[in-house]
């Protein structure tokens, strides 16, 4: 009996972007069905409540529908490998500091198929992940992944995999940069989702014929999803970091006042009509950075990458940076602290790394500077959300 359920596709876990993108593979909700399912992440308890309370709640419009299809909850990859019912293609959405966990439950679940002696000269039985957490990251996880895969064969638990399998095994592992948007109120079982409108997803990474068949899977399904144009998946990730950046952690700036209160503001409300000064500065260093590591050339034009940059911030005017929907939860929770968020994080750490390693030091020191600026912002609104003894 196979194990992979050609034509599936897992999502993990059911956060604002992964219910944002099960909302549009199955076209708003009007083809529930076991071909896109929710699997758990394991040891997740707000994904146990979700799967235990056996519903979803999306919002679209002004009517909140409920989503009870028996289907739509899976078991962990794990759990699902054994039962003998894997998806085809994975769409990995969690937040970016929670993606190497997930690289290891992918490495534990190639063991397994090693072990059930269906791993297979081809792999052809382990499904295809596509990583969609916003982030600079594609070549540390892959690499993360190598030395996992390597590990484990030192340790006896796989076959040496070169020089045949490993490239196989790595080119299973896609990065889709997406500005797919969405966003979520409340908590577990309780919350409710607003998919944003169809967002375009980029394939970049992995083994070409396997972008071509996860493209034309998901978009069969509704999906908007497209095969990156031929450039590394660094250059597409520094393009997606380049709004992010700029309508997060600017965000931030704007959204906390010098008394440290908060609020919630759209992308249009961040950039303005034509940009800020700011944000122009911001995209400049980050175009400097990426031409000193290879994701632009002296060819991409700085003037050019700034007005696709306010292009692509008008496309989402109405959005609510994720990070300013992070830090609302986590002062309604009254757990938020002055440190960046996992977004920023995971686009911040590797800019810097990269400036100092390419002797870039006037453009560390800019973003390590934006980064205590923006920590301590969030220090003003920890501490006046302590004066005011609740949450939001």
């Amino acid at each position: 009996m196979p194990l992979l359920r050609p034509g599936t596709i897992g999502i993990l876990p059911a956060g604002a972007l992964g219910v944002a993108l099960y909302f549009h593979l199955t076209r708003e909700l009007r083809e529930v069905d076991d071909r896109v399912r929710f699997f758990a992440r394991r040891g997740s308890a707000s994904g146990e409540a979700l799967r235990a309370a056996a519903r979803l709640r999306v919002k679209v419009g002004g009517e909140i529908r409920e989503v009870a299809h028996p289907a739509l909850w899976a078991p962990d990859l794990l759990a699902s490998a054994e039962a003998g019912a894997l998806p085809e293609v994975v769409l990995v959405c969690p937040q970016p500091d929670q993606l190497l966990g997930g690289i290891t439950v992918a490495v534990q679940l190639i063991e397994w198929l090693h072990r059930a002696g269906r791993l297979g000269a081809d792999a052809a039985e382990l499904p295809v992940f596509i990583l969609c957490s916003n982030g600079i990251y594609f070549q540390r996880v892959r690499q993360f992944l190598v030395e996992k895969l390597e590990e484990s064969t030192l340790l006896g638990r796989l076959p040496d995999l070169w020089p045949a399998l490993m490239p196989r095994l790595v080119g299973k592992f896609l990065r889709g940069v997406t500005i797919q948007t969405g966003q979520r109120e409340g908590d577990g079982a309780a919350a409710v989702y607003r998919p944003g409108p169809p967002g375009r997803t980029l394939l970049t990474g992995g083994d070409p014929a396997v972008r071509a068949r996860c493209a034309a899977l998901l978009g069969a399904r509704g999906g908007w999803f497209e095969v990156a144009p031929p450039s590394s998946p660094t250059r597409v990730e520094f393009d997606k970091a380049l709004i992010n950046l700029a309508a997060n952690l600017l965000g931030q700036l704007a959204a906390i006042d010098d008394a440290g209160d908060f609020r919630l503001l759209a992308v249009q409300e961040i950039f303005g009509n034509e940009g800020s000064a700011e944000a122009r500065e911001l995209i400049e260093r980050v175009v400097e950075i990426g031409r000193a590591v290879g994701a632009y050339t002296a060819d991409d034009d700085l003037e050019t990458i700034w007005r696709e940059t306010l292009t692509s911030a008008r496309k989402v005017a109405d959005h609510i940076p994720s990070s300013l929907q992070w830090i609302e939860q986590q002062l309604r929770l009254g757990q938020l602290r002055p440190r960046l968020t996992p977004t920023e994080t995971w686009l911040l750490e590797p800019l810097i790394r990269y400036a100092h390693a390419a002797g870039l030091e006037d453009a560390a020191r800019y973003f390590e500077k934006l980064t205590a600026r923006v920590e301590q912002r969030l220090a003003l609104a920890v501490r006046r959300q302590g004066k005011s003894g609740s949450p939001l």
